[in-house]
């Protein structure tokens, strides 16, 4: 079994194969890729020294999946070489979510999409999609979702390392001017309202993302999401405050037991012991943690919730890795 990691030496690409090891995927050859300027250079998989090696090069040693995390434009150049080679793609970029030949998962929610596509490209979902759609999903399903209306809290982490780079520099010498930034603006004492870029109806491409990937993934293009994407002086892992309109009229302690017994999902909610989740302790966990679930009581059939969950993990690496154990599980790689 023979895996690629594209982006290997980035943080996602870091993490991912920090979850192949935890899964105890069945790799016998990591093949470890990145740009030009990196190859050569070693990264470390299950306590061995493995080499980086080009794309070119990587294509010849053959890999039956490629995790990509190097970026749209790199995965519009290249996963389709991969896949020609009869390769499965896991992509971790937005340049084939909404691609009508492509299948975009979350294990958990809809696996078997990726049956219903002839080709072998597969997109990993927005990481602030992935957390809301698994705590949602359960609640769609039961009461059908019809409009949900949510704010981000989005870590710097979300911006690789340069983001986290930022931060940690303004912190530690309270400049407000820093050397090559991620953002136009201090991070640090500071919320951004910008994730990504913005686009002519005012919205920025992030928010509209969440909106197209929900219906997506929930199989439902009648949802309608409205989000406000913020970037915020946190280290790692987002947390979303979310206000959900359903169809059907739902009771508060039927919605703790449909969360509760969501596989990945994790319900903290003791108001009395001020437990709610946190990114702090959200981080490095691949769990989505729910709390602050409580009956909207300005507006009938409608919840307010508050998810978090460790962007790099769930949100990006654990997400990937977890479609290739699908992939396994259901005797698709050859």
């Amino acid at each position: 079994m023979r895996i690629a990691v594209v982006g290997a030496t980035g943080l996602v690409g870091q993490m991912m194969r920090r979850v192949l090891e935890e899964r105890n995927f069945p790799v016998t050859e990591l093949i470890p890729v990145a740009t030009e300027r990196s190859v050569g250079k070693k990264v470390k998989f299950r306590g061995a020294d493995v080499e980086v090696v080009s794309m070119e090069t990587a294509l010849t040693m053959n890999p039956q999946i490629a995790l990509f995390s190097a970026g749209g434009q790199t995965s519009l150049d290249w996963a389709p070489k991969f896949e020609a080679i009869g390769c499965w793609v896991i992509d971790n970029s937005s340049a084939w979510r909404m691609n009508e030949n492509c299948a975009l998962v979350v294990p958990e929610i809809n696996g078997d999409a990726i049956k219903n596509y002839q080709g072998k490209i597969i997109a990993n979902p927005n990481c602030s999609t992935i957390q809301m759609v698994l705590a949602l999903n359960p609640l769609h399903l039961k009461y059908q979702i019809k409009r949900i209306v949510v704010s981000t809290y989005q870590s710097v982490s979300g911006s690789g390392a340069k983001g986290i780079m930022q931060l940690h520099q303004e912190r530690s010498s309270g400049c407000r001017v820093v050397e090559n930034p991620a953002y136009k603006h201090q991070i640090d004492k500071n919320v951004i309202p910008q994730v990504d870029v913005f686009l002519e109806n005012g919205f920025s491409k992030e928010e509209m993302k969440m909106h197209f990937e929900t219906q997506k993934i929930l199989r439902d293009n009648h949802i309608q999401t409205s989000a406000t994407t913020v970037r915020v002086p946190v280290s790692g892992g987002h947390s979303e405050s979310v206000n959900v309109e359903f169809e059907n009229e739902f009771e508060i302690q039927e919605v703790y037991n449909l969360l509760q017994h969501t596989e990945g999902v994790v319900v903290q909610d003791d108001l009395e012991n001020s437990i709610y989740p946190m990114p702090l302790d959200a981080e490095g966990k691949d769990e989505v943690f729910v709390g602050r679930i409580r009956r909207d009581y300005t507006q009938p059939k409608t919840l307010n919730c508050w998810i978090v969950a460790d962007n790099l993990r769930k949100g990006a690496a654990t997400n990937a890795v977890q479609i290739a154990l699908y992939l396994l599980a259901n005797n698709m790689v050859q």
